[in-house]
């Protein structure tokens, strides 16, 4: 599958015991070797008032791994345009493509949850799932309904904080247009004013838009002809119907000819199954912070998360994640993989893979890149 590029998708995140500083050392350090072991790209996500994640800010992690680095694609996975502008975007990535140019990823997402009118229900999709599994076997869990934690105290605290007093964010779609016209140049207001976004217009960035369904962002990706990246991590009972909304709306423009699909995936790779899934115990509880609403905690070690009293609403908050893991040897893992992509039909992969240690995670990197590689 040597064939099918693999990227990386990092959170950032601090382990129980550390701190942010040390976090973002082995961020840095991870960018390198990621590097070196020949993947594509190595992407930030944002959170916010989160105790175990430091990636508060794509674009400054950005800068720092991209000064650090010199050939693998670096972007964000993704900025959140509900709390900002698109010139404030465009600007940020226009800053760091100016001093390296040719190696971003604008990856935009939405945040605050659906816009009006769009529902929560699953949309229609010609892959039959059949006792939660897609025809090749892929698991596709449940639906995970998060409207619990879009009205919970610490997210509408986080709105309140990323906002301006009385600001509400632009519609996504309008506000994915304007960034593509101050790239491109040829922004113009209601009015007919001009605007040019110096550094930024003209940056040599690639575009993507992220998604876990087929609702706006699928098409918003696909009107405009952009890459779009679907979240099997994030969402897995969603992914097939993201990855075909976006197929079903792409018309070709200047960026592409035809569709063009990466789907992200939470892995763990050791040298066997065993120690694999003792490098994996604690997803499970860091999970369960998030699904909460309580915000990620720091990683726990495995044995902080086997002293956690599970309790059956506790399995049940985050089976659709862990169910969904691929934790394993090698060869275990780039099998399932090798099964995701095929569902998917995805033109490459993006892996996330979170453990206490920071070496077993690098290691982890390295596997799986050597055993993609045979194949």
């Amino acid at each position: 599958m040597s064939g099918i590029p693999l990227g990386v998708l990092d959170l950032v995140p601090i382990s129980s015991g550390s701190t942010a500083a040390e976090a973002l050392r082995n961020t840095i350090d991870l960018a390198q070797q990621t590097e070196r072991f020949g993947y594509t790209r190595y992407w930030f996500a944002e959170h916010h008032l989160n105790p175990g994640v430091a990636g508060t800010s794509p674009a400054v992690v950005l800068a720092l791994t991209a000064s650090a680095t010199s050939t693998i694609r670096i972007g964000s996975g993704a900025v959140q345009l509900g709390h900002r502008t698109a010139l404030s975007a465009v600007e940020e990535f226009g800053l760091i493509d100016a001093l390296h140019p040719g190696r971003l990823d604008l990856g935009l997402g939405r945040s605050g949850g659906r816009p009006p009118g769009q529902t929560a229900g699953p949309r229609p999709t010609t892959t039959p799932v059949v006792d939660g599994r897609a025809p090749n076997g892929l698991k596709i869990p449940p639906r995970f309904s998060p409207e619990h934690l879009i009205g919970s105290p610490r997210f509408l605290l986080q709105q309140q904080l990323l906002h301006q007093p009385g600001a509400g964010p632009q519609d996504y779609g309008e506000q994915v247009d304007d960034i593509l016209a101050l790239l491109r140049g040829d922004y113009r207001s209601a009015d007919g004013t001009e605007a040019h976004a110096i550094p930024g217009e003209g940056a040599e960035v690639q575009v993507w838009i992220l998604g876990s369904s087929g609702g706006q962002s699928a098409d918003v990706a696909g009107r405009n002809g952009l890459r779009f990246a679907a979240n099997y991590h994030v969402s897995p009972a969603t992914v097939l119907e993201a990855a075909e909304g976006y197929r079903a709306a792409f018309q070709p423009s200047c960026h592409l000819d035809k569709p063009y699909v990466s789907v992200s995936a939470d892995v763990v790779v050791a040298e066997d199954d065993e120690t694999a899934r003792e490098l994996a115990t604690g997803y499970g509880l860091w999970v369960r912070s998030i699904r909460t609403a309580e915000g990620a905690i720091p990683f726990p070690t495995p044995k902080q998360a086997r002293a956690h009293a599970w309790t059956d609403a506790d399995r049940a908050l985050v089976a659709d994640r862990v169910d969904t893991q691929f934790v394993g040897s090698p060869g275990r893992v780039a099998d399932q993989l090798e099964q995701l992509q095929e569902a998917t039909g995805a033109d490459e992969l993006i892996i996330t893979t979170i453990t206490h240690n920071h070496a077993d995670r690098v290691r982890s990197y390295q596997l799986l890149a050597e055993e993609w590689q045979r194949r």
